[in-house]
């Protein structure tokens, strides 16, 4: 069960006197945006009055972005859909104070995602602009433990499923830390190169050493990666046993 939490503190402070989770729905909003370093303080002031526990992972974060393989084609694809939105629901339907009408929409999606250093209220870009922006968001409220996506339609609906598909595939891993140790094998294997090669070498060696077949086959490799290093296509000796891509090339 959780509590509705926007600008006030009311939501915060009924989800402290019950214990439950928290659901901030206005962080799509600048405002909404900036009270939430503070909104968690209400929670738990509200918990300890009425002699009960809030955990910040109970804590949903609403979140909208439009994610593309690159941050042009993120923009291309939203910023029509954005400013329909903006205009005709934010500001015509809605009435949201504070909302007014904006003919360039260029200019709006600049005041969404954040001009120069400022904070944006959506990410329309690439994984690692959400990945980044996430993190962001944890360290100034404090930490939550749930990121909500916005439902919005401003792109068309195989731009707007690619989106989803992307922060399923690159953002949750990242965030959730699956990629941690994959990352850490990669480091280790830069850092540790030179010695780990050298072995792999030697263990080859060891095998091909004394085994007539097995030192042909290695001068073969051996004058094919020589071949290649000149920038030209290999081509076996005359005489030399057939590969399947030679096979393949008749």
């Amino acid at each position: 069960m959780a509590a509705a939490s926007s600008l006030s503190p009311s939501g915060m402070q009924l989800a402290g006197k019950y214990g439950m989770g928290v659901l901030s729905i206005a962080s799509t909003s600048q405002e909404g945006l900036q009270a939430l370093p503070t909104q968690w303080s209400f929670a738990e002031e509200a918990a300890s009055k009425h002699d009960q526990k809030v955990d910040r992972r109970n804590w949903r974060v609403v979140m909208a972005w439009h994610l593309a393989e690159s941050k042009k084609q993120a923009e291309q694809e939203a910023v029509d859909g954005l400013q329909h939105w903006h205009n005709e629901y934010n500001v015509r339907v809605l009435g949201r104070p504070g909302s007014i009408h904006v003919a360039d929409k260029w200019e709006l999606l600049a005041r969404v995602t954040g001009i120069g250093n400022a904070v944006g209220t959506s990410v329309i870009g690439t994984p690692d602009e959400m990945v980044k922006t996430i993190r962001a968001l944890q360290e100034v409220t404090g930490g939550f433990g749930v990121v909500l996506g916005f439902a919005h339609d401003w792109a068309n609906h195989e731009a707007t499923l690619r989106s989803w598909d992307l922060f399923a595939r690159y953002v949750i891993p990242e965030i959730n830390g699956y990629t941690r140790n994959l990352k850490a094998s990669a480091e280790y294997l830069a850092a540790n190169k030179v010695e780990l090669m050298a072995g792999l070498n030697a263990a080859i060696m060891a095998k091909v050493q004394g085994n007539k077949v097995a030192e042909a086959a290695m001068a073969v490799t051996r004058q094919r990666m020589a071949t290649q290093a000149q920038g030209s296509s290999w081509r076996a000796e005359p005489g030399a046993p057939a590969t399947d891509a030679d096979k393949g090339e008749k």
